[in-house]
């Protein structure tokens, strides 16, 4: 399955602490991210991850394309509610939305999308590719 892990820069610690706890299940997994939060991901919480471009709104607009082609199973972009940018998260969002991708969004979605991905619950995925 593959993974899309994001988070706005105030949210990248908290993303890191996720991979962290749940590790063992992400380990098994296609991870992909834009490549500065590949780094902290690799180098924090030790696992591989697939980076894409270096920069961050040509990263976001990569994964949105992606999605539009059912090219991810699962996204997790922790937003940061203080943050006055959307533009970026609206494209993925729409993607997500258009192709019936998960889309998690905050810390307690997140865990949720990741133990059903772990049970199972999104093996439907492998029959769009």
């Amino acid at each position: 399955m593959k993974i899309v892990l994001l988070a706005d820069n105030r949210k990248n610690e908290l993303l890191v602490n996720l991979c962290i706890a749940y590790k063992q299940i992400l380990a098994r997994h296609e991870i992909l991210s834009v490549s500065q939060v590949q780094k902290t991901i690799e180098t924090q919480a030790g696992l591989q991850v697939n980076g894409i471009a270096t920069d961050v709104t040509a990263g976001t607009n990569q994964i949105a394309a992606r999605a539009e082609y059912n090219e991810v199973d699962a996204v997790i972009y922790l937003h940061d509610p203080k943050s006055d940018s959307y533009a970026d998260k609206t494209l993925i969002m729409r993607a997500c939305d258009t192709n019936n991708i998960p889309y998690a969004s905050n810390l307690a979605s997140a865990e949720l999308l990741i133990l059903a991905i772990d049970r199972g619950d999104l093996d439907w995925r492998d029959l769009v590719h």
